[in-house]
């Protein structure tokens, strides 16, 4: 039986934030702070990831220490925008490991992607030599950023008596 966020008791929910900001905490200490025992914590954890509200955990590493301290948005205007030209440019930039992000936007371009690079050298490389080469691409407007405010991977799981509105 797959469930919903709707289907999630309070513990369930509590488990999903506890976990999107230590994804390695022992499972004893999750318990303590869900306020269940070690056995029911683990089994709902595991019901969790069989269900897909949690697809894996990860390592977050620190973008200057790994030669990745520059932040760049670039904003991507194709050519066309049928299928197979969508579908072209998504395969390319998909095997690019500098991006990090890639959203087809709706508005005045098509593509938002967000990469990490070393430095302008690298970007102008990353531009020039890759992002150019993809085809149908037709221009490219470029957001450097000088400083980053807040940079967060967790997503909010809202309480359970917090409704949603629907359409």
């Amino acid at each position: 039986m797959s469930r919903n966020l709707e289907d999630l008791d309070r513990i369930d929910r509590q488990i999903l934030r506890t976990l999107q900001r230590s994804g390695r905490l022992p499972n004893v200490e999750l318990a303590r702070r869900v306020n269940l025992s070690p056995t029911p914590c683990l089994e709902r954890v595991k019901r969790l990831e069989r269900e897909g509200f949690i697809r894996e955990y990860v390592a977050l590493l620190d973008p200057v220490k790994v030669h990745a301290g520059l932040v760049v948005y670039i904003q991507v205007a194709l050519t066309d925008t049928d299928t197979q030209a969508l579908e072209t440019f998504n395969q390319h930039v998909s095997k690019l490991d500098e991006v990090q992000e890639c959203h087809m936007v709706a508005g005045g371009f098509d593509y938002l992607i967000k990469i990490r690079i070393r430095n302008m050298l690298d970007y102008r490389h990353f531009l020039g030599e890759q992002l150019a080469s993809i085809p149908g691409v037709r221009e490219t407007h470029t957001y450097v950023v000088i400083e980053e405010v807040k940079t967060d991977t967790a997503v909010i799981v809202p309480d359970a008596t917090v409704k949603t509105i629907r359409p």
